[in-house]
């Protein structure tokens, strides 16, 4: 509990723990439910023209390294600015299970001859990840959100914060170089990002989510007390 609380501000982890649980049920939830419907194919002829680039998976799964360093550097910033990332997030994350309950996407993978590391790797991811939950692209919504959670925070060097533009903007280009999305998946994610980090101010939903997660903090974390006491 103590390496928890040193690496994100215990006001703001329940909020991330909401955030996992929400982004689980949205990708994995909505996958069971629409088990056997009718799933539309949303390719394109620009995205026929995008080549397969096995070795571009290193970029696709290293997403998760980025993402888990950048989600915690998004709730270490000022807390309203961190509760706006996070509202965000759960309004974005919402908005896809929507779209994946009423417009459920697929697309066609193409046939991969085993010929090398990266071959084998692709085989296998095509294997364990269904071509479906496709629009808009939660892989690009996710790494997008991680450039927002830190181009606002003064802490973080310049450096930093074109490094991470220069990574959200690699990941969403390996989506489609492994032929797991395609354009309109990638631009619908990076859009979503955008358009529900602007809403959550707008509408006042990242000020009353943040009262919300205090008080279920405050409360969390004086059971928590009481309980190691």
């Amino acid at each position: 509990m103590q390496k928890i609380r040193k690496l994100v501000p215990r006001v703001t982890c329940p909020a991330l723990l909401l955030t996992i649980v929400c982004n689980t049920v949205t990708y994995y939830g909505t996958r069971i439910l629409m088990n056997g419907r009718m799933h539309y194919d949303l390719t394109n002829a620009f995205d026929d023209r995008i080549p397969l680039i096995p070795w571009t998976i290193t970029i696709y799964w290293g997403c998760y390294v980025f993402w888990i360093v950048n989600y915690i550097l998004g709730c270490r910033q000022k807390q309203e600015t961190a509760f706006r990332f996070l509202g965000a997030d759960i309004i974005a994350k919402l908005v896809c299970l929507f779209c994946f309950l009423v417009l459920p996407t697929t697309n066609v993978r193409p046939v991969i001859e085993e010929k090398t590391i990266w071959d084998t790797m692709m085989m296998w991811l095509y294997r364990i990840d269904a071509a479906d939950n496709l629009f808009p692209s939660i892989h690009c919504l996710t790494s997008w959100l991680c450039f927002i959670a830190v181009r606002e925070n003064n802490r973080i060097p310049k450096w930093y914060k074109v490094t991470s533009v220069l990574i959200a903007v690699a990941i969403c280009i390996s989506t489609l170089t492994t032929k797991q999305h395609v354009l309109i998946d990638v631009f619908a994610g990076v859009g979503l990002a955008e358009v529900s980090y602007l809403f959550v101010k707008k509408s006042g939903f990242a000020k009353w989510y943040e009262k919300k997660i205090v008080t279920l903090s405050n409360r969390l974390w004086e059971r928590i007390k009481i309980s190691e006491e």
